[in-house]
């Protein structure tokens, strides 16, 4: 088979100020065809087949981003979105990669690319489950839900704990691992439908409230009652500003995302309750799961090892899979900030 010599690919055309734009004169992105170039020494020739939506996305495009205070380089205008997939190996000039693998890694949002066999990872199926959860469920996502849990707010069984985006990536593996691998004492989960909150409950979580309810806090502080000792934050925003006052003397918040806040650029949440971190010695936790990727193969296969004791639930519902056009990437990558997906989505690219 001859190997493809162009590639389409979606350019940041402009950085956008709140809410990225699809259509009209100033889209975000724009749709580019490119020469795809010889392979070199130690390079790979890479299909996209699935991409990783994840809501960090959203600021490494922000036009406040400055590089010098993330933790990947910001995409710059011109550039292929950025983006982790899944794609098989077309052509290679490495010996440790061979034509024909599947490999996680960054091949953005392209349908062809290259790149150094050294920055992938060759996927080891397992038998009954699909290739895609290595975006989710063994994919970072876990790997995060894992690191933080136990190495950056050292939950045990004596805590309880409130998880915000329950029904996310991160989010149902915080409420597995807490309830079923940690054993936390109570596991409280935040969502944003009644559907989702049931399918939370299911995964673990000993009760689920809907954020969009209107007794929502009245739920909230009577779950929390006694306070808690951890809350594991995806959202940031109102929500965040609210468990300050339901946390416990020295509690902690395992800060893991701000969805709340990433299409507000110039109109941020901040934070009503501060002084409550002051009068309960409340320890925020910034974390990056980069900084323990050393420990990615580790934590896989004790998720792996998990699964297979029947301890926690790798399923179907465990992630969305969007069948898409090439053309319509940007759309599907949105459904995470109108609460669209449960658990992890991922766009399947259609060629």
């Amino acid at each position: 088979m001859s190997l493809p010599t162009q590639s389409q690919q979606w350019n940041l055309h402009e950085k956008p100020y709140g809410e990225p734009v699809l259509d009209g004169d100033k889209p975000t992105f724009a749709l580019n065809n490119a020469k795809i170039p010889a392979l070199k020494d130690g390079q790979i020739l890479l299909k996209t087949l699935y991409l990783s939506n994840d809501p960090a996305q959203r600021s490494w495009i922000s036009p406040l981003a400055r590089a010098e205070r993330l933790y990947l380089p910001p995409v710059q205008v011109g550039q292929p979105m950025a983006s982790m997939g899944i794609a098989e190996v077309v052509d290679s000039r490495s010996p440790d990669v061979k034509t024909g693998s599947l490999v996680t890694g960054m091949p953005n949002w392209t349908e062809y690319s290259i790149d150094e066999a050294k920055n992938v990872d060759v996927i080891d199926p397992q038998p009954g489950l699909p290739v895609t959860h290595f975006l989710g469920v063994l994919g970072l996502p876990g790997f995060t839900a894992y690191y933080a849990l136990t190495q950056i707010v050292k939950a045990t069984a004596k805590d309880a704990i409130v998880v915000s985006g329950a029904a996310g990536a991160v989010g149902t593996m915080v409420v597995q691992i807490a309830k079923k691998m940690i054993g936390c004492r109570k596991v409280i989960g935040i969502a944003g439908t009644d559907d989702k909150c049931r399918w939370v409950e299911k995964l673990g979580a000993d009760v689920c409230l809907n954020y969009k309810s209107s007794s929502f806090k009245l739920e909230l502080t009577k779950e929390t009652e006694g306070f808690v000792e951890i809350y594991f934050d995806n959202v940031g925003g109102d929500i965040l500003d609210f468990m300050l006052t339901r946390l416990a003397k020295f509690g902690r918040v395992a800060a893991s995302g701000t969805i709340s806040n990433y299409n507000r650029d110039v109109d941020t949440i901040g934070l009503k309750n501060f002084y409550e971190v002051i009068t309960m010695r409340l320890q925020i936790l910034g974390f990056i799961n980069l900084d323990w990727i050393d420990h990615l193969s580790e934590v896989r296969a004790i998720l792996i090892d998990e699964w297979k004791k029947g301890n926690i639930v790798i399923g179907d519902e465990s992630e969305m899979i969007i069948d898409t056009d090439f053309a319509d990437i940007p759309r599907t990558w949105m459904m995470l900030y109108s609460g669209g997906n449960t658990g992890k989505l991922v766009t399947k690219v259609k060629h």
